[in-house]
């Protein structure tokens, strides 16, 4: 789309002065086009028209929800800080041009960075080749050698606020998987993680043999801890875009590539279970911007059932048989 104001329903004059304001002599703001598949702030590409050269393109990534308003200071920060960092290393990250952290300059706080090749893919096919590149990829950012250690991670639930799906018929399943976070984090060797690695925050060029990794975004929530969280995050994405096997099969995948998780079986379901329970009772959250980026298949019935058949698959194949369990840990739904 060329004029931004049939792009988003949210005023971004000040916001497209401060751009401008950011340009080289003679550049300006050409076509603008909202990116689709994010649910934490506004995406927008821009086209910066050069004179007498090629357009070049920055992204821009404006917080305008409430509660992400109240933290962009340090989201918005924190990825600055992340993404020079990451300018010298191998990992496919954007290059930082600006950023407003708390909006002194624009409409909402903002940070503007250079556009990454490839797009987010997100269907069944080639699922598993884009996984095991992911599981390579992932690895590879764990041995990032960082010159600034970042936050310590944070957890996003426990087990007083998990939600149990109101409709399961297996209440006891669930409530085996909450009882098993409930206790004190396993101790754990820290490592550099991206925090919140999955398929959709992951851009892919070529198929077939010519399949590569060209980008990873969103680094707000890059943090310090265990790799068995970014694995187990992963994970459940995975469990819930492709069905459970596929969550499943990931840290096999990652291990394979020459990642080391936890030796510990209980530490390892501890930091699995952690993750999966943050998106019950149904995984909304991740998919509405999945199906507007085509998986229309991905109703809250489905991803409720795909998210209990995963559960299931990790309890038993830790060992752990809860009460009216079916039996298989590699679920096909």
């Amino acid at each position: 789309m060329a004029e931004e104001e049939r792009v988003h329903d949210h005023d971004w004059s000040t916001t497209r002065a401060w751009v401008t304001s950011t340009l080289g002599p003679g550049e300006r703001i050409g076509a603008v086009e909202r990116l689709r598949g994010g649910w934490t702030s506004e995406m927008r590409r821009l086209r910066i028209d050069r004179p007498g050269g090629e357009p070049g393109h920055l992204v821009l990534r404006s917080f305008v929800q409430p509660f992400f308003l109240e933290h962009a200071e340090a989201l918005l920060g924190r990825e600055a800080e992340m993404l020079t960092l990451l300018g010298p290393t191998e990992v496919p990250a954007a290059a930082l041009h600006a950023v407003d952290p708390t909006g002194s300059h624009c409409d909402h706080p903002s940070l503007l960075m250079t556009l990454l090749p490839g797009q987010v893919r997100l269907d069944d096919h080639e699922a598993v080749p884009r996984a095991e590149l992911m599981a390579r990829q992932l690895l590879a950012i764990h041995r990032t050698d960082v010159t600034t250690r970042p936050r310590a991670y944070q957890p996003w639930t426990g087990p007083e606020r998990v939600r149990v799906p109101r409709e399961t018929g297996r209440p006891e399943l669930w409530e085996r998987a909450v009882q098993l976070i409930d206790r004190e984090p396993p101790p754990y060797r820290g490592t550099f993680l991206h925090r919140d690695f999955h398929p959709g925050n992951v851009l892919f060029s070529g198929t077939g043999e010519d399949l590569r990794i060209s980008g990873v975004v969103d680094w707000v929530e890059t943090s310090w801890g265990p790799a068995d969280l970014d694995v187990a995050h992963c994970s459940t994405a995975l469990a819930l875009l492709h069905g459970p096997a596929e969550g499943l099969r990931f840290a096999a995948r990652y291990t394979a590539a020459g990642g080391t998780l936890d030796p510990n079986r209980d530490a390892r379901l501890y930091w699995r279970l952690l993750d999966a329970l943050a998106y019950a009772p149904d995984a909304e959250k991740v998919a509405v911007p999945w199906r507007e980026l085509g998986r229309t298949d991905l109703t809250p019935a489905l991803l409720t059932d795909r998210l209990e058949h995963y559960l299931e698959g990790l309890l038993l194949r830790s060992g752990h048989q809860p009460s009216g369990a079916r039996g298989t840990a590699t679920p096909t739904s």
